[in-house]
């Protein structure tokens, strides 16, 4: 059985940005699906560029947004980013340009599968729908639309770089405002591609 469409969420440390994007984006995709399927539609992972944290839980603000936004924080261990992740990765969001430099150093081949996640969200809109393979609950017709989505998105970018803007600031030691605020950034990528993956 081939593997469903895989997101692989890039941070520095693997416990605030990049779990909470993991988490987020699965409680995204299930809200969508609803119990339609018992297969898994999406493959939501995350790793971080420093492995200082590997093998901890998320960091506790993190954890508290994701319970807060009905995901859950279960299971949850930082690992670091290795090339054979992204080997497997249909999508790779990283929360900055510098991690976006990471990867693409790492895997160069990835690059026009790999975006920052505010860039990815904001070229997101402009994908032509009617363009896109037909969307049906079932993992190998979301991995068709979603390789479809990542390739239009790839296009709209025209190798512009991303903008400033498009960054995740780094909430880690800076209070639940942050982390919420970084929360809705996420959210603000993560439910439209959720959307655009099962209309």
């Amino acid at each position: 059985m081939a593997a469903p469409f895989t997101v692989l969420h890039v941070c520095m440390g693997n416990i605030c940005r990049s779990p909470m994007a993991e988490r987020l984006l699965a409680r995204a995709v299930r809200d969508r699906a609803g119990a339609a399927t018992d297969e898994p539609l999406v493959r939501s992972v995350s790793a971080g560029t420093g492995g200082w944290h590997e093998g901890e839980e998320m960091n506790p603000p993190a954890a508290r947004q994701v319970r807060a936004r009905r995901g859950s924080d279960d299971g949850f261990l930082a690992r670091k980013l290795r090339g054979d992740f992204i080997d497997e990765a249909d999508l790779i969001l990283t929360a900055t340009a510098d991690q976006y430099d990471y990867v693409v150093a790492l895997r160069p081949d990835a690059a026009g599968r790999t975006f920052v996640l505010g860039e990815f969200g904001r070229l997101l809109g402009a994908v032509d729908r009617a363009a896109l393979p037909p969307a049906e609950p079932k993992p190998e017709a979301v991995r068709q639309r979603g390789v479809a989505v990542v390739a239009a998105v790839h296009r709209l970018r025209g190798g512009e770089a991303p903008l400033l803007t498009d960054d995740l600031d780094d909430p880690w030691g800076r209070g639940d405002q942050t982390f919420q605020r970084v929360g809705d950034e996420i959210e603000d990528t993560t439910v439209p591609l959720a959307a655009l993956l099962l209309p």
